[in-house]
């Protein structure tokens, strides 16, 4: 069964690459009816992205399909007087309108805030941009990498020599999808109350700032200066990425009782009572020579030994793993986070696509979609016909009221 929170409400997705396609993937998984909004011949430039040359070739790059399963394809060209008419009806029956143009682009094109609340009053409007709808900085192009750097993520990010680094994913845009997705939700629910729409202006720089928090918070509070650790927790030691025999592991003994624990289990309960580690601030100061100790100790077996035993006795700790090893693990298959569904476009009867859902589990049942990703214009007639259908209906209930009167 898939997940229906959102149901009923259609989201109309003009969205690029990731963080909007991410945000209305979110919204697909919630249970809405996301119609993804195209340039007829192209569509979303994710469509090129992916390792498969040959799935970029067709429209259907892993990028996309990673970001759009569940969702609807229309193409609109708005450029085109028709198709600024069909999109004023797909915004006078629409819930919410997601973009992440740079600002300004949709007014040019017609259809400013006033113009699209004045088609539809409830609508709820979310902009996602780089820099926001307003500032000195908010016309400039950005990409993940560009907000990476000027958020200070990179600056905190690696050790010495090798820093600042991007982390290995797109973490802002990402954190930015995510925090249109809460907004958005929110809004609905505040229209619930008022029957008006919002107007969202999401920032990724901002956003970005805000997963942030402890690092920026360090230093608006106390001036202390974030410097990049590779892999130690700053708050805290033992806590960072440690060999063993075989593999790497991850051990966050960040309480007193679980320093202990981890140095019983290591034989080194000496480590207690050393001066140099007897605090946690101790510990700290002197943490390059505690890892020393316990990197030593951890020598004596592989990291999934070591991960049984340390999370058995309620240390923290699990493996380094990599994506390969990561979607094998069984407690992501019994969460049933994978789903499988159909491979678009035709020719691929019985292959199967596999996407992941949020982590989101609502009444026992995990978030995910029940459709593929899109063909490019896929759904234009569907969709435009189910909007000519509610106009009508529309329009009939008018005559029915002014006959009433």
């Amino acid at each position: 069964m898939t997940t229906r929170l959102l149901s009923g409400i259609r989201v109309l997705d003009m969205t690029n690459v990731l963080a909007g396609p991410y945000c209305g993937y979110q919204l697909v998984l919630l249970g809405a009816d996301v119609v993804k909004i195209e340039v007829p011949g192209s569509g979303d430039l994710a469509r090129q992205l992916g390792a498969d040359p040959e799935l970029n070739a067709q429209g259907l790059g892993a990028s996309f399909l990673a970001q759009n399963a569940g969702k609807r394809s229309v193409e609109i060209d708005l450029k085109d007087p028709e198709g600024k008419e069909r999109f004023g009806a797909l915004v006078a029956t629409a819930d919410v309108l997601l973009e992440n143009f740079r600002p300004g682009v949709l007014a040019r094109l017609g259809f400013p805030w006033e113009r699209l609340h004045e088609l539809n009053p409830a609508l709820v409007y979310c902009a996602i941009s780089g820099f926001g709808q307003s500032g000195p900085m908010a016309h400039r192009p950005a990409y993940d990498q560009i907000i990476q750097g000027l958020a200070g993520m990179m600056s905190v990010t690696g050790s010495e020599p090798d820093h600042p680094l991007r982390a290995g994913f797109p973490v802002s845009d990402t954190v930015g999808g995510l925090a249109a997705a809460m907004a958005i939700c929110a809004a609905l629910v505040d229209r619930r109350r008022t029957g008006d729409g919002h107007m969202l202006d999401i920032s990724m720089l901002e956003t970005s700032a805000s997963v942030m928090g402890w690092v920026v918070s360090n230093f608006l509070i106390t001036g202390q200066e974030p410097e990049p650790m590779g892999n130690d927790n700053a708050t805290a030691a033992p806590s960072g990425a440690f060999p063993t025999s075989s593999g790497l592991i991850n051990i966050a003994a960040n309480k007193q009782e679980q320093f202990v624990t981890l140095c019983r289990l290591l034989g080194r309960d000496d480590l207690v009572t050393d001066a140099r580690f007897a605090t946690r601030e101790a510990r700290k100061a002197n943490r390059e020579a505690l890892n020393h100790e316990i990197a030593e100790g951890l020598r004596r077996h592989p990291a999934i030994e070591w991960e049984e035993l340390l999370s058995r006795a309620g240390v923290p700790a699990a493996r380094v793993l990599t994506v390969a090893e990561m979607v094998e693990l069984d407690q992501l298959e019994a969460r049933h986070f994978f789903t499988d569904v159909a491979f678009p476009g035709p020719g691929r009867t019985g292959r199967t696509l596999r996407l992941s859902g949020n982590g989101v589990v609502v009444d026992g049942e995990p978030c995910a979609p029940d459709a593929p990703p899109p063909t490019l214009g896929q759904h234009t007639d569907e969709v435009l016909a189910e909007v000519a259908a509610r106009a009508a209906a529309a329009d009939a209930q008018l005559d029915q009221a002014g006959a009433l009167e």
